[in-house]
């Protein structure tokens, strides 16, 4: 693929259930006109912020190819996902879109040694055809998140740390030689110290190995520190989408406004400053039947359209947002002030 040409092609994805019974259900729409892209030439990370029941895991069940968008695509190396088929298909893909779970200790059975994983996942993606050579591949994939096949061998999953056994599941992901990590709230689980750890072990895969990352998140602080673009989304729709600095760093929706201001707001050359856990609002699941806009039952400048209509999407000050209060390029008359973070009158 030329640089130019999208690695990751997320189009107008749109994912419904069904909720409650068959006469007297409805329609939840859990991911609701999602839109964004990845370029080959330009690894990057690439975070998905929401709080609790926003869609954040539904859209990645998608880009997993686990689930099927109700509407809209997703390709990946110009190949649509809904084409893939057959196992073998499968496997290609998978070798080249890995994911990396929020716990760790759930993905490995503490039944069965930690190297088993890695060698498998070395002679399963073809990365080795014997478990000498296997055992090589796992030592290496695993000296790139700064630990050694001789540290986990004869260990199960409970003999290492929360923090050990994540940057296992980081180096698994890495033996197919992916070009995407797929990382759904990789830090949760794991204290402050061990969590700087894992975000900086991203960054370093993005500067050093050229991979690029999703990063699936409910903290802000974590977001701001590693990304370089940024999504917030609510109830299913991005409300605001674009390089971190202009997203959290001067955040023109009110919902995103609402969030940046519940972090502290250091200058760029001190982002290490956020690195603390910094979680979103609590969910509000009659957000997702509001029509409209879903944030017009808790906004401060609501209005009545914001009521009825679904706000489209516009460009902004450098970033993609969807807000009446920006209608046709007007400026609202509340700002962000870049000096404090807070709203102010204009």
């Amino acid at each position: 693929m030329s640089a130019n040409e999208k690695l990751l092609d997320v189009d107008h994805v749109t994912v419904s259930f069904h909720i409650g019974n068959f006469l007297a259900g409805g329609q939840l729409v859990a991911v609701n006109d999602v839109t964004f892209a990845l370029y080959a030439g330009k690894p990057e990370i690439y975070s998905i912020a929401g709080e609790s029941g926003s869609g954040k895991t539904t859209l990645a069940n998608v880009l997993l190819h686990d689930l099927e968008p109700t509407e809209g695509k997703v390709t990946f190396e110009g190949r649509d996902l809904s084409t893939i088929k057959s196992r073998r298909d499968f496997m290609k893909f998978m070798s080249q879109v890995q994911p990396v779970f929020q716990n760790p200790f759930e993905t490995f059975s503490p039944l069965r040694r930690v190297e088993e994983y890695l060698i498998e996942t070395a002679i399963q993606f073809g990365r080795a055809k014997n478990r000498r050579d296997a055992a090589k591949v796992a030592d290496e994939a695993l000296h790139q998140v700064g630990l050694s096949l001789a540290e986990v061998s004869r260990r199960y999953p409970h003999e290492l740390s929360g923090g050990q056994i994540q940057r296992v599941s980081v180096a698994r992901a890495l033996i197919p030689n992916p070009r995407l990590i797929l990382a759904d709230e990789p830090v949760s689980m794991v204290d402050a110290s061990l969590r700087m750890a894992i975000v900086n072990l991203f960054k370093k895969l993005r500067d050093e190995q050229k991979v690029s990352v999703i990063y699936i998140t409910h903290d802000l602080a974590t977001a701001y520190y590693i990304s370089d673009r940024i999504a917030i989304m609510l109830r299913g729709v991005v409300v605001e989408s674009g390089p971190v600095e202009n997203v959290l760093g001067n955040p023109l929706h009110p919902y995103t406004q609402l969030l940046q201001e519940s972090v502290p707001k250091p200058a760029a050359s001190e982002r290490e400053q956020w690195a603390q856990h910094i979680e979103l609002g609590s969910t509000e699941v009659r957000e997702y039947g509001r029509l409209g806009c879903k944030y017009a039952g808790r906004c401060p400048h609501v209005m009545d359209v914001c009521k009825t209509e679904v706000p489209p999407e516009q460009e902004v000050e450098g970033r993609t947002l969807r807000c009446f209060l920006y209608h046709d390029g007007a400026m609202p008359e509340t700002a962000v002030s870049v000096q404090t973070g807070n709203l102010e009158t204009a």
